[in-house]
């Protein structure tokens, strides 16, 4: 039986967009045909969405997208500008990214299957797997009682996602986990410094929900903090109100998907007159033939109120394959060039306080 050691050898490394101009190539791919064509119509709609300076940018992020390398990029697009919120799972925003920036990786499993080991061996050895991604299980333990440890430090009241997530941000800074110190960079960090807010629809369905649960355990019977996600709900529909022209790049679909486009209607619920999102992007590989949100198409939700169909784009696709093509597109053509920070996360501060 191998070792962790003999296991966990070679780490994820995260590509950076910055570092390949990949312009020449999408540009081609217009003048292709299936997925290369709509594709290219994604970057233009991306850069367009940029370039249009009433336009706020809500990215949605489903699936393992930080332990498969893609967490520079989407650092990136936080640091340019070219994100004004965040809408995600939990995995990838405590699990995955939070993660990282204690201090800790993901690993590649190149040989695992050839080298016949199953997957009953690696819970041996304490190692959870991603698909062909390993991670250490003792590493994900302290990821979680870092959590309870952060859930300790806050008021005993319900927090939205996104005021848990900011704690999380400051922590980095205050035990010295940033890039300034040596750290590792990370989305929750580089969200916590541009105010940013992310979002976690879900946000028990991760490390933090074992952190939350030993909270919640540690305290019964007193004053203990919880997760409100309508508060979640209230919040980001406060954005769309304060910022009526949005656009989503949507990575996946699932809850994150929903989340986002269901703005529109909370607004409108609410007696506000917020418009359908005029751009909308999403990368999946979900066949509409399964009958699931994730594969609903962008059409479809305009049947809803929720997507105008002028500028939106549904590229059947992998995401690590897709979404640096379409970021570092919308990079290199420097659609961001003029844009200001919006600091949305400072928008709903005087709502919390």
């Amino acid at each position: 039986m191998p070792t962790k050691q003999e296991l966990l050898t070679h780490p994820i490394q995260h590509i950076d967009i910055k570092q390949h101009n990949v312009v020449p190539l999408v540009d081609a791919m217009q003048h292709m045909a299936y997925s290369s064509r709509d594709l290219a119509r994604a970057a233009s709609i991306y850069e367009r969405m940029l370039a249009d300076k009433e336009c706020g940018v809500i990215l949605c992020l489903a699936g393992s997208l930080i332990s498969a390398g893609l967490k520079q990029i989407f650092i990136d697009m936080i640091r340019n500008n070219m994100v004004d919120a965040v809408v995600s799972t939990g995995a990838n925003i405590v699990d995955q990214d939070f993660f990282e920036a204690l201090g800790f990786q993901h690993w590649i499993a190149e040989d695992l299957f050839k080298q016949g080991t199953e997957d009953a061996t690696l819970r041996e050895l304490m190692i959870d797997r991603i698909y062909d991604t390993l991670i250490d299980e003792e590493e994900l333990r302290i990821c979680d009682e870092t959590t309870e440890k952060i859930a300790n430090s806050l008021d005993p009241r319900p927090h939205s996602s996104r005021e848990f997530i900011k704690a999380m941000g400051a922590y980095l800074e205050q035990e010295g986990k940033t890039p300034a110190k040596g750290g590792v960079d990370s989305m929750v960090y580089a969200a916590y410094e541009k105010d940013v807010p992310i979002f976690v629809p879900a946000f028990s369905d991760c490390s933090a929900g074992f952190g939350l649960v030993a909270h919640q355990h540690a305290r019964q019977g007193k004053a203990k903090v919880s997760i409100d996600s309508a508060k979640d709900f209230y919040e980001l529909t406060q954005l769309k109100i304060a910022n009526p022209t949005t656009g989503l790049l949507m990575i996946g679909g699932g809850v994150p998907k929903n989340f986002a486009q269901d703005i529109v209607v909370a607004a409108d619920v609410l007696g506000e007159e917020a418009p359908m999102h005029k751009y909308a992007i999403q990368i999946t590989v979900a066949d509409v033939r399964d009958g699931a949100l994730s594969s609903s198409t962008l059409k479809e939700a305009s049947s809803w109120g929720k997507v105008d169909t002028t500028f939106e784009q549904m590229v059947y696709s992998e995401a690590t394959l897709a979404l640096p093509l379409i970021a570092g597109y919308a990079y290199h053509k420097k659609a961001h060039a003029a844009r200001g920070e919006r600091r949305w996360a400072r928008l709903l501060e005087p709502v919390t306080a």
